[in-house]
């Protein structure tokens, strides 16, 4: 039977969305920007697919390239994560997540110490690197948990490994969790850390704690249509486990992109499913678009193994689900279009243009797959020029 990929490139935005000014982000462009910063970037699987034909990137190019292209703008409210995965997967948000730029008020954390047993520092928007070096120590020394937030509406809780083991940090956060339902707040984060003081290290087994899609998603409708479906990498975090046949954890893109390539190779699901993190938590947070450009190295390479291995009646789709520019000064997300790629073999490129809205992917996810479409948007699969 044939298959279908969809790689979420998490924060590969490729440039300003029709609303960015009212986030500030009007001059926002995720890829296009580290291009700037760098130079000619050296991405032979990004420009096959066309990415250069999205947006302008310094070394790829606009016209060669074979695979069905375009760019995505958000209709949901929100500028997150988990609203971008909802979209792509057909469900829009029409309310926000709340968010606390200046930290959770006193009745959240209250009631959050009282149903976890354990206090908190922090308490305050941050990058999770620079807050775990300055309350740290603070921390091993307290066993005080470290509170923080970002523009997203996330409720980060980080702990040293040696402070209170995974497991209970795990357990924290989904007592954490039941609290944050009442406030309309997107995820609880679990962000484990190591090393000693001024060597702090985040480790990859931090955890999202979100809240149950409320509607209909692309994983549910192919889940109740007997398609097998398998996700790689945060999907389970951001949608739970209700309608994954399987979920395998992942350390990282390359050893997310080991696992695709290993699981698509053996071909036991329908539908691969996969966010790839590292450009977003390492690099676009960071503003490091250095390292960025280093991300995107390893994602072109593997690509391109996954190329040469896609059979040829197989789907592969690409997209975004956000930007964060790491040029713009800032550290939270971007409002941007995302891209759209489509590929398969034996297909001529065509550019589509702009569409309103992610859920268009669920929209031709479904029509590839013979069922009727339920969601907003329509099929860009006619679109798909074949030679």
């Amino acid at each position: 039977m044939k298959k279908c990929i969809l790689i979420v490139i998490d924060s590969l935005g490729v440039g300003a969305a029709p609303d960015a000014i009212a986030f500030g982000d009007e001059e926002s462009n995720t890829f296009g920007n580290v291009s700037k910063v760098i130079g000619n970037l050296n991405l032979p699987t990004f420009n096959k697919l066309g990415f250069g034909a999205i947006t302008e990137i310094n070394g790829l190019d606009s016209l060669q390239y074979t695979a069905t292209v375009g760019k995505l703008a958000e209709k949901s409210k929100g500028n997150d994560s988990t609203t971008g995965h909802w979209e792509i997967a057909g469900l829009i948000s029409e309310k926000e997540f709340n968010i606390f730029p200046d930290g959770f008020p006193e009745e959240v954390v209250d009631r959050v110490s009282k149903v976890t047993g354990y206090e908190f520092i922090g308490n305050f928007h941050a990058s999770g690197t620079e807050i775990i070096n300055n309350l740290g120590e603070e921390h091993i020394a307290s066993n005080k948990l470290i509170l923080y937030t970002s523009g997203d509406s996330v409720f980060q809780i980080a702990a040293h490994e040696e402070v209170i083991n995974l497991k209970t940090l795990y357990e924290v956060c989904e007592r954490a969790r039941v609290v944050c339902n009442d406030y309309n707040i997107g995820r609880v984060i679990a962000r484990p850390f190591k090393g000693k003081p001024n060597n702090f290290e985040r480790t990859y087994d931090r955890k999202d704690f979100g809240i149950t899609p409320p509607g209909e998603t692309l994983l549910s409708y192919l889940y109740k249509n007997k398609f097998k479906t398998l996700g790689i990498g945060k999907i389970s975090d951001l949608f739970g486990e209700k309608y994954l046949d399987e979920s395998i954890h992942t350390e990282g893109d390359q050893d997310g992109l080991n696992t695709l390539i290993r699981t698509y190779s053996e071909g036991l699901y329908d539908f691969y499913f996969i966010n790839l993190v590292d450009l977003d938590m390492l690099y676009g947070h960071r503003e490091d678009p250095e390292g960025y450009y280093e991300g995107l190295k390893i994602i072109d390479k593997n690509l391109e193994k996954l190329l040469n291995i896609l059979n040829d009646d197989d789907l592969l789709i690409l997209t975004g689900d956000h930007g964060t520019d790491p040029t713009d000064g800032k550290t939270d997300h971007s409002r941007e279009y995302v891209p759209l790629v489509a590929y398969k073999k034996n297909i001529v490129r065509n550019n589509i243009g702009e569409k309103n809205t992610f859920s268009v992917i669920a929209a031709s996810i479904s029509d590839f797959f013979g069922l009727d479409n339920i969601f907003y948007g329509d099929s860009f699969l006619k679109e798909i020029k074949e030679k």
